[in-house]
């Protein structure tokens, strides 16, 4: 297969995830690579901050890597940037929103002046090495939203980044069925497909819809309005900002990154503020209830978010009372759900009423439903089906949508991260697999890919810890010195503790009494031994499993 032309395509992020997106297409010799996102820690990844894809297989291609191509501005399909342009510095092509988020982000790295960005809008064509690129407008939660078109001799691969057909978009721009139609015609090799919302029947609601239910809950709401959405879903909260107009509510904002974002989008355009509508976030009390709304970070639980820290009445300036309305405007992403309950019990604990949940109408998906999918499947009659942009059962629908739609099962391909799909003039398979998977930022800390950290951290928040002192003779190898045993985290009761520490420190020295008889020496024997002593005794009396850190110190 590797002898004749061959388009190979290899996600490194995206499949089988929600989050992380990150495409390698590669034609003669040269890599495309399209989006760079990342993904917010779950529940159990303890500390860190951010989950970004691994580019490895990037780096060790850096000289054949154009460009990325990012299709729009949300962080799982940008927001590893920042990360990945200090390892491998290629151009970037964006539309103008997409580029002005990402742009605020390098600028915090100090990369702004070091990376080379164009805008592109639908009418765009590039030619980047032996690809000629296009772009399809389409409708989605974010302004500016693009499909990538990369032609190459052997037929079209279309990416089609996320989207959705609003037939009643906020902005008045429409997802170009007739462009896709278009690509039909011409022949699409390899349709990449979002699968995000594939489980949804029917097809997806306008974005317009959610203005009716704000109409009616700013109509009610008695006090405060706080909206809690995406600080990037610029069409909800323009229709935030012109119902609360209409209903005599001037609006403030809270949290950095929707300060930021509403900055950006109102300063290019996209965000139309009716004038003397907008006021300082300090200033609110100056209002009657009745007055205000807040637009507000949070919609995810985010511990450190605005909307977390008025729940957990921590908020400088918003302080929730009776009467209060909260909107939670988004949809839990997968792993979140236990942090968003927290919070809107703790709303509802102040006193304020909080609206979620699909039955309310302030929330509709920006991604393709079912029926929105097989549209798309019959638009643009793929040789090659790809599903991406979703977890397993996501990509397992789509694929079935497109079995229905009469691509026959060899030609679809439900990938795993790092799997490498060769695609030639007479066939399609997977040929082999590079590296991929999860980079952690923690603070300012890049790596452990191995999650390493992580199952310390596991462990130390589920048993505890144990420092284990040992102060021993360089001859003899016998301890000269009692030895001492710090545990931390590891048992509620203070007399158990102590008594079993006293019990694990007697195993402690019987086991170094055999290991100086049989000259055991050298501090990585000597510790690997304390280490083994005190984990066998404490998990046979306790069924525990500290983590256990030996300090063997040789006088």
């Amino acid at each position: 297969m590797s002898q004749r032309p061959t388009v190979r395509i290899i996600p490194l992020g995206g499949v089988g995830e929600i989050g992380k997106n990150m495409t390698a297409i590669e034609y003669e010799g040269k890599i495309v690579v399209v989006d760079c996102g990342l993904e917010f820690p779950r529940d159990e990844m303890l500390g860190i901050d951010l989950v970004l894809p691994d580019v490895t297989y990037l780096l060790e291609r850096r000289d054949d890597v154009l460009a990325f191509i990012i299709t729009h501005g949300h962080e799982d399909h940008q927001g590893a940037l920042p990360f990945v342009l200090k390892k491998l510095n290629v151009p970037v092509y964006g539309s103008r929103l997409t580029l002005a988020i990402a742009k605020s982000k390098l600028d915090e790295h100090g990369l702004l002046k070091r990376v080379e960005l164009h805008e592109i809008t639908e009418r765009s064509t590039l030619q980047l090495g032996p690809f000629e690129v296009s772009f399809v407008a389409v409708s989605h939660s974010v302004p500016d939203a693009l499909s990538v078109v990369l032609r190459t001799g052997l037929g079209l691969i279309v990416v089609t980044g996320d989207y959705k057909f609003d037939h009643t978009p906020i902005d008045g721009r429409k997802t170009d069925v007739d462009a896709f139609a278009r690509l039909g015609e011409e022949g699409v090799l390899a349709l990449l497909g979002d699968s995000t919302n594939a489980e949804s029947l029917g097809s997806t609601p306008s974005e317009s819809t959610v203005g009716q239910a704000f109409h009616q809950i700013f109509a009610e709401a008695e006090g405060r309005v706080i909206v809690a959405s995406f600080a990037s879903h610029i069409h909800r909260i323009q229709q935030a900002i012109q119902i609360a107009h209409l209903h005599g509510r001037k609006f403030a904002v809270s949290g950095r990154s929707m300060v930021k974002n509403v900055n950006v989008a109102r300063n290019l355009g996209y965000l139309k503020v009716p004038e003397g509508s907008m006021v300082k976030l300090a200033d609110i009390d100056e209002y009657r209830p009745d007055e205000i709304l807040v637009l507000s970070t949070g919609s995810q639980g985010e511990p450190l978010s605005a909307l977390s820290r008025m729940a957990f009445s921590d908020h400088p300036q918003v302080v929730l009372n009776e009467g209060d309305t909260v909107v939670i405007s988004a949809k839990a992403i997968p792993g979140n759900e236990l942090s968003v309950t927290d919070t809107i019990n703790r709303l509802l604990q102040s006193g304020a009423r909080v609206v979620h949940g699909e039955n309310s109408g302030v929330h509709v998906s920006g991604h393709a439903s079912q029926d929105d999918l097989r549209m798309l499947l019959n638009l643009t009659r793929p040789q090659y089906l790809v599903p991406v942009h979703g977890e397993y059962r996501h990509q397992h629908i789509h694929a079935q949508l497109g079995r229905e739609a009469g691509i026959g099962d060899e030609r679809i391909f439900i990938l795993e991260n790092g799997d490498v799909l060769d695609i030639d003039a007479e066939s399609a398979e997977v040929t082999g697999k590079v590296q991929a998977g999860m980079v952690f930022v923690d603070g300012l800390e890049l790596g452990d890919a191995d999650g390493a950290v992580l199952r310390d951290r596991q462990q130390l928040s589920e048993d505890g810890i144990l420092i284990a002192v040992v102060t021993l003779s360089v001859q003899t190898g016998k301890t000269v010195r009692p030895i001492e045993l710090v545990a931390r985290g590891f048992l509620h009761d203070g007399e158990t503790e102590q008594d079993v520490l006293g019990k694990a420190a007697a195993a402690l020295e019987e086991r170094l009494r055999e290991a100086a008889r049989d000259r055991v020496t050298g501090q990585t024997l000597l510790k690997q031994d304390v280490h083994d002593a005190l984990a066998d005794h404490v998990f046979k009396t306790l069924r525990r499993r500290p983590l256990i850190m030996p300090v063997v110190v040789e006088v």
